[in-house]
């Protein structure tokens, strides 16, 4: 775990987060600051800086990210209308937490991906 990592303080059950679902290796948790109807971060368990990092590290573990993705969306009741699973890698991409994290929006139209 890295002790300063704010998604493995999550993990730990440090730091208290509205779990939506859990394997024995991923995580996907509500998020507190929500861009949608329904915002749901998934996260591996053990700590990749980002996305690349992940894909390179360990293929199996990124690819049980993304089945834990789609069973949120189905869970959530997403897959009718459709959803977003992004991942901002880097600060151009926009990433604020360096653990890998797949955001899952949806719920309601999401709009063009870039704003102009």
């Amino acid at each position: 775990m890295e002790t300063d990592c704010l998604f493995c303080r999550i993990v730990a059950g440090d730091i208290p987060a509205t779990v939506v679902r859990e394997t024995e290796r991923t995580l996907a948790f509500r998020d507190i600051g929500p861009k949608a109807p329904v915002h749901v971060l998934v996260i591996p368990k053990e700590h990749y800086v980002d996305v690349a990092t992940l894909g390179a590290g360990d293929p199996a573990l990124a690819g049980e990210v993304l089945a834990t993705a789609a069973v949120v969306a189905e869970d959530e009741g997403l897959l009718g209308d459709g959803f977003r699973l992004m991942f901002n890698t880097g600060a151009y991409g926009g990433q604020e937490v360096f653990h890998v994290h797949a955001h899952l929006l949806g719920g309601a139209p999401l709009g063009p991906m870039l704003a102009g």
